[in-house]
């Protein structure tokens, strides 16, 4: 009986963390620019297409110039997207736990903490990163100058 009532308090009590957080990511979109909001939505719809190695999507959206920043390195446009092509890299998904953004004049800086399950040399791997990703306002388009991965330790 007892061990009932522990885990029925303990479910309560996730459920309630859990509405929580719900309420606090709604009450942060609720608090951003439209601009904002809309490079948010922009920086998950890349990690889906990356999940997915839609390279016909990124291709427009990486700047000619980004730079890619990994653990091991960094990358040109064409490595980076050649590596999501070939599947040498697959991010197969990102959970992103918290994410914000700073817009000044036509730059956009977005800070998501993430945790990633990719597929790098033939191996799953799941690492937590603080992920840096700088877009450039081109007339009504955004286009990723600079993505970088810094890996949290201790998580």
């Amino acid at each position: 009986m007892k061990l009932l009532l522990l885990g029925l308090s303990l479910l309560i009590a996730s459920v309630q963390a859990s509405s929580a957080q719900n309420r606090q990511a709604a009450s942060l979109a609720a608090s951003r620019t439209k601009t904002e909001q809309e490079i948010v939505d922009l920086s998950k719809q890349k990690w889906l297409w990356m999940a997915e190695r839609n390279v016909d999507a990124l291709e427009p959206l990486f700047h000619e110039q980004a730079v890619f920043v990994h653990m091991g390195g960094n990358m040109s446009r064409s490595v980076e997207l050649d590596v999501i092509k070939s599947g040498t890299i697959h991010y197969k998904q990102a959970d992103i736990q918290d994410v914000s953004v700073r817009i000044i004049g036509t730059t956009a800086i977005v800070l998501s903490r993430i945790r990633l399950l990719a597929v790098v040399g033939g191996n799953e791997v799941t690492n937590p990163f603080m992920v840096t990703e700088v877009y450039l306002q081109q007339g009504r388009t955004w286009k990723l100058l600079q993505l970088s991965f810094s890996r949290l330790a201790g998580q």
